[in-house]
């Protein structure tokens, strides 16, 4: 990039004397930039034109002149961003930040948040790490999670208001009195991101290839066959009654893709750029529904903005703060939540560890403060007191102490919280005789490859959508961690209780059923939750439109920008 190796030269005739007039040869130049003395005389001539330094020659070789400089390094980076960005260039504004963090957020920081960037509202948030891709499927991050939702549109769709599912690329749905025969009747006017209109058969054939993944297959065991009677209308026919159907296919997971291009949906803003340092989306302007109101939403993927050690307000994932350095002081909390998702530990009853002493354990863990005593910030999580929302967890006061094996190993994965709650668990289970050991696997997915069937006890987490007793009812029936913690009796239990309780068209039963299976798993001491985590977004003043949602994110399509000078 020409601009980035200009800035670089400039860099290294300001470092001698950090900006302070000198007097030099163009010998001495030339050395301090790597290049030859006729490369020199060209180099001071360009910068003097773009007014970045002032250069006097002495005449006679090797005669010393006098170099001033009129701007700094940082302040030609910020200009050569911001010329970047006015032309759309957002990957060359990113390649001229090439700093260290203390100087990356001094920076990139004015260009961040709530901007009109040629007339065109923009939202830019800085990201703590590259995003996986974002096709539609069982995502396991958060973030990529809410903005598949963002990208791709479903059949049905959860909004922030209900947990019912609400219409989407259908625009309504009805089933027969059998509860195995469902239409889904489609709008009209929906267009992919590239303009061509969808069809019936674009989207029957995208959803026959999710079928055949092993999780679609799992979601949706009750499915015989899907159609398209009609070029508006698709049909499904199942083997039993699925009341829940509407549900999965508004579960993010579900999202469809044009069945050409994975990356081509038909949601409110479409994928524009996609690497690691930078995904842009930009507004729809076929959306089907409500447009968005900003054009443009970007994360700048800056790792070094979360050093906690800089003061910045990007301190963990589940804050986020949107602003200008500026603006930080005046940046307030616009919304806050507990997430309805929690970490949770898992405990097989089938090798060394009886009922029993699972319970023991389960009460040490509520009842004796180790929760309360995690070395983690307050103002991140919350000791979890429930597993839905209105039920409590077991009273553990009257378990009597039993001995527990002499050794036993936990496998945990993300997040990183659960390193403490390990440490937490090890040290006291030492003062009692066991030695916990401590498998720890940098993934989000459980997997063959991560030997779970040779763990006593498991730690993970588990997001949950808007439908929390939906998504629990997903979670027991599509998760491989299940086929390794219950025994095989035990998931057989399980699988005809979700295929009982689906039949049940009301869903306020099948809520209910839920709520009882999952009491009876936790007193059974199989599964417990550990902690919730406390969602924040903090924004500036001018940032409008933002709630929280169930992910900890905010749906970019309500989000808003006054114009400048309002």
């Amino acid at each position: 990039m020409r601009q980035l190796n200009r800035l670089n030269q400039f860099q290294r005739l300001w470092q001698p004397s950090e900006g302070a007039p000198q007097q030099a040869t163009v010998a001495e130049l030339a050395a301090h930039c790597f290049c030859s003395e006729r490369h020199i005389r060209t180099l001071l001539g360009q910068l003097e034109n773009a007014g970045w330094l002032r250069w006097r020659a002495s005449a006679g070789r090797g005669r010393r002149g006098e170099l001033s400089f009129l701007v700094s390094p940082d302040e030609v980076r910020a200009l050569l961003m911001q010329q970047a960005l006015d032309k759309g260039q957002q990957q060359s504004a990113l390649a001229l930040a090439q700093l260290a963090p203390e100087q990356l957020r001094h920076v990139l920081q004015p260009l961040l948040g709530g901007q009109w960037q040629n007339d065109i509202p923009t939202l830019r948030i800085p990201y703590y790490r590259p995003l996986e891709s974002l096709t539609p499927g069982f995502l396991p991050g958060r973030a990529e999670q809410h903005l598949t939702s963002q990208i791709f549109a479903g059949l049905a769709r959860f909004s922030d208001d209900s947990s019912q599912p609400q219409p989407d690329m259908a625009h309504r749905w009805q089933t027969d009195n059998s509860g195995t025969c469902w239409h889904f009747f489609l709008r009209p006017t929906l267009r992919w991101h590239d303009g061509e209109s969808v069809s019936a058969e674009q989207i029957l054939a995208r959803l026959q290839t999710l079928m055949t993944q092993p999780m679609f297959s799992r979601l949706f065991a009750s499915v015989a066959q899907i159609d398209a009677p009609h070029a508006w209308c698709l049909r499904f026919r199942l083997h039993q009654p699925d009341y829940w159907l509407p549900w999965r296919l508004a579960s993010f997971g579900s999202r469809i893709a044009h069945p050409d291009d994975d990356r081509l949906g038909c949601g409110p803003f479409r994928l524009s750029h996609f690497d690691n340092s930078l995904v842009r989306l930009e507004s729809h302007d076929g959306y089907h529904l409500a447009h968005p109101l900003l054009r443009a939403i970007e994360f700048w993927i800056t790792p070094g903005l979360f050093d906690e050690q800089l003061g910045t307000s990007c301190r963990h994932p589940v804050q986020i703060a949107i602003g200008q350095q500026a603006q930080f002081p005046d940046l307030r909390p616009v919304s806050r939540s507990v997430s309805l998702g929690f970490s949770w530990l898992a405990i097989r009853q089938q090798g060394r560890l009886s009922a029993p002493q699972a319970r023991y354990l389960m009460a040490l863990i509520h009842q004796q403060g180790m929760l309360d005593a995690l070395p983690l910030d307050p103002e991140l999580i919350t000791p979890s007191r429930t597993l839905l929302p209105g039920q409590q967890l077991p009273d553990f006061t009257d378990v009597a102490p039993v001995q527990l094996p002499p050794r036993l190993r936990l496998l945990y994965r993300l997040p990183v919280e659960l390193h403490a709650m390990a440490q937490q668990l090890r040290r006291r289970l030492a003062e009692l005789g066991c030695e916990l050991e401590l498998v720890f696997r940098n993934v989000k997915n459980w997997d063959d490859g991560l030997a779970v069937e040779e763990a006593d006890l498991v730690m993970g987490d588990q997001l949950i959508g808007e439908a929390a007793e939906y998504t629990l009812e997903q979670w027991l029936r599509c998760d491989p961690l299940w086929s390794f913690i219950l025994s095989g009796p035990q998931q057989a239990h399980i699988q005809a209780t979700l295929d009982a309780l689906q039949r049940s068209p009301e869903t306020r039963d099948r809520n209910d059923a839920l709520r009882r299976l999952f009491s009876r798993l936790v007193e059974q001491a199989i599964v417990t939750p550990l902690f919730n985590y406390r969602y924040q977004i903090s924004a500036p003043p001018g940032v409008q439109g933002i709630q929280l949602n169930a992910w900890g994110w905010f749906d970019f399509s309500r989000a808003w920008l006054p114009p400048p000078g309002t």
